[in-house]
């Protein structure tokens, strides 16, 4: 498994292709016959998401896709911007990784009426109408959450007293954040001892983390355990407890998800103490998907990346090969 993955990183590694300007597609499906994609990105608000991006940009590049790329900037509104614009320039395919999860449904409607079929990746959308979309590509975020919190209930279950939880949330609405939220909960809930004493979003970005990080170490005499939804708020945060004094992975445990390399560097250092995975390198899923529905095969309606969890002694073992 992590040999395969190890691949598609040196793979996604080899040189990032800016595909942004690529051919002049007009046209119904783009130049030279080749598929056009259009793909509206959330940003670059973290590494996860600048490995996910290369991943795209090279795979498309491998496959033989005309990439249309947008970055949204973490803004609902540049995406559906974004989308409209693919829709006028009659791309094949488009695919997206919605800010948030709710409001896409007259958007999507336009692409439907369109007749250009559009892939989740990522993050999923609330909408009940799931003839909007032909399939989502992405990880089990709920999943993640409960193996963050297993890990939780495992690492302190002979505790006695209070274990004070404090929880760096992902951006607000978006699904990450609300279902590794609910997977967490959901495990810690079984045990009155486990309480989350402060909740906010650091909204996935590693300034963001280590501000709110330094918030939560004024406002609560004692926090035993920091889960972060992700690795880059977890790196900001490692900073905020060291100025203030204290040993990341010894006074304050440490959980989070992504499997940044920079997170596997502090894990095999022992400031984070647990890694949950979520892989970015879609790319070469996401091309074999768009060829398939632009061909009109039926795909799944979900597909699911496989993923796994770090300890220090794994996290050593990953980080010669990781590349992101």
């Amino acid at each position: 498994m992590l040999k395969k993955r190890w691949a598609a990183a040196a793979a996604a590694a080899a040189g990032l292709v800016l595909l942004t300007a690529c051919g002049s597609g007009g046209s119904s499906g783009g130049s030279g016959g080749a598929i056009t994609l259009g793909f509206a990105q959330v940003g670059a608000e973290s590494g996860w998401r600048t490995a996910n991006t290369k991943s795209i940009q090279d795979s498309a590049k491998s496959a033989g896709i005309e990439l249309k790329f947008s970055d949204a900037q973490q803004k609902q509104e540049n995406q559906i911007s974004a989308i409209r614009s693919y829709i006028q320039q009659k791309v094949k395919v488009i695919a997206f990784s919605p800010v948030v999860e709710s409001g896409w449904d007259t958007v999507l409607k336009e692409a439907k009426t369109a007749n250009i079929p559009v892939i989740l990746t990522d993050r999923a959308i609330d909408s009940p109408d799931k003839s909007l979309y032909k399939t989502f590509l992405g990880s089990d975020f709920i999943a993640e959450g409960k193996k963050a919190g297993e890990w939780l209930t495992k690492e302190f279950g002979s505790a006695t007293g209070q274990v004070n939880i404090v929880e760096l949330q992902g951006t607000t609405g978006s699904a990450p954040a609300n279902d590794r939220k609910k997977g967490f909960a959901d495990v810690i809930a079984a045990d009155p001892k486990y309480k989350i004493v402060a909740s906010q979003t650091g909204e996935f970005t590693r300034a963001k983390g280590k501000e709110v990080m330094e918030a939560f170490l004024k406002s609560q005499p004692k926090i035993d355990v920091l889960y972060a939804h992700n690795d880059d708020m977890a790196l900001g945060a490692i900073e905020a407890i060291e100025a203030a004094g204290k040993v990341p992975g010894k006074d304050i445990k440490i959980v989070s998800v992504d499997g940044v390399k920079d997170a596997l560097t502090a894990l095999a250092d022992g400031k984070i103490n647990h890694v949950v995975e979520c892989n970015p390198l879609l790319g070469p899923q996401l091309m074999d998907l768009v060829k398939k529905v632009s061909a009109g095969e039926q795909v799944p309606a979900r597909i699911e990346t496989q993923e796994t969890e770090f300890d220090q002694a794994s996290a050593k073992a990953a980080l010669p090969q990781r590349q992101y």
